[in-house]
């Protein structure tokens, strides 16, 4: 099993506020716990992506604290830390020259590292089902595919945290549904703590738990509970 730093991340947000001068989280506090998969909702501008940015060390807030693995965000070596953390992001961003195999390996092939960067990149590409796939280039593949090979190139770095901001947004309904799907079986399989913007609700009833975000501020903030009584709150987590 994979894990990041010690072991799983855990992380905590503490009165953070405001993000480049605007009024982008209001004094939010989120624990997260190790291992949990949690998703962030709420409509656009409601601060989800900035929640994902703070954590990545991506941005600074004005105020508060990031606490990650017990340790002070502020204090660490920001490129370490992102090193440690893997990003989803609604948009591929695929390099269109390089082969699949080549843009998972992208974040190693200009840093020295300890492990066979092939033999890795081939690894991650069978647990997203595309190792047939590795020669391939972006442009031969569905919108699909392009994200399970984002989803690769995430984990190269073999991240205890996994950071997705609207991975399904690019993708219809039933494609989205098998990225989120792979994710989770992802988690279980390399053991990782993951945090997920997004708006769809049924995207969002397949986590640990669900954060609702309004105008900068966690307004609501539930376990995921038995299928059943999800179905009935759906319409609770809407934009």
């Amino acid at each position: 099993m994979w894990v990041g730093c010690a072991g799983l991340f855990w992380f905590l947000l503490s009165g953070c506020g405001r993000c480049s001068g605007l009024a982008a989280l209001d004094r939010v506090d989120l624990e997260v716990v190790a291992g949990e998969v949690v998703m962030l909702t709420g409509p656009s501008g409601a601060g989800k992506s900035t929640v994902l940015h703070v954590t990545g060390g991506m941005d600074r807030p004005d105020g508060g604290h990031v606490e990650i693995d017990g340790r002070e965000l502020v204090r660490w070596d920001l490129d370490r830390h992102r090193r440690r953390i893997g990003f989803v992001f609604q948009r591929f961003h695929l390099l269109p020259a390089l082969t699949v195999l080549d843009n998972v390996l992208a974040p190693v092939l200009p840093r020295r590292v300890d492990f066979d960067r092939r033999a890795r990149g081939m690894e991650l590409l069978e647990a997203v089902g595309l190792d047939h796939r590795a020669d391939a280039l972006p442009s031969q593949l569905s919108g699909g595919r392009q994200q399970r090979v984002a989803v690769a190139r995430a984990l190269v770095n073999r991240p205890g945290l996994l950071l997705a901001d609207e991975p399904t947004g690019s993708l219809d309904s039933v494609i989205g549904r098998e990225i989120i799907d792979l994710l989770m079986s992802l988690r279980e399989r390399y053991g990782m703590t993951m945090l997920v913007a997004t708006h769809d609700a049924e995207v969002a009833a397949g986590g640990d738990r669900v954060v609702r975000l309004q105008d900068g501020r966690v307004v609501w903030d539930r376990r995921v509970t038995p299928a059943g009584d999800v179905l009935d709150r759906l319409g609770g987590l809407r934009p």
